[in-house]
């Protein structure tokens, strides 16, 4: 297997399935300039730890990423390592921001994570997928309501 990596005695792949969302689930990324910033951002956050990013999906409200890692590291670490160093160069970029986030906290405290291992492929297809599967649920949501 070509992913596999060493690390102090310890061989192995380790592939992560992580989603986060921003602080009262604004939409603050459904403009091209600030998504593509983000995206951006989060890619000079992962390489800088010699992360490489799989899959990523920046929705209007929320963060997927697939993302491996070349040592084990605590998942925890992980999201708040991106989290943190992402939210600092958006808000560099953008000081406009602060207006919607005086206090500086960018992010949500929740979180999901998923060690996904063997699955990476359907984890990457579901992340690939993510408008798609959006629009359905908003699609259903809305056939179920009663129209006036």
């Amino acid at each position: 297997m070509s992913n596999l990596y060493s690390h102090n005695h310890i061989k192995g792949c380790w592939e992560h399935h992580l989603e986060w969302c921003p602080k009262y689930r604004y939409n603050i990324f459904r403009k091209p300039n600030i998504k593509a910033d983000y995206e951006q951002a989060l890619k000079e956050a992962a390489n800088a730890k010699e992360w490489q990013i799989l899959e990523l999906a920046v929705m209007p409200e929320h963060v997927h990423t697939a993302i491996r890692t070349t040592k084990p590291e605590n998942p925890s670490y992980i999201l708040f390592y991106l989290k943190g160093r992402s939210s600092y160069i958006m808000f560099r970029k953008h000081p406009n921001l602060r207006l919607r986030y005086p206090k500086g906290h960018l992010w949500s405290r929740g979180n999901y994570c998923r060690t996904v291992g063997q699955d990476i492929e359907r984890a990457r297809n579901y992340i690939r997928n993510q408008a798609d599967i959006h629009q359905r649920k908003l699609l259903e949501f809305n056939e179920g309501s009663p129209h006036l």
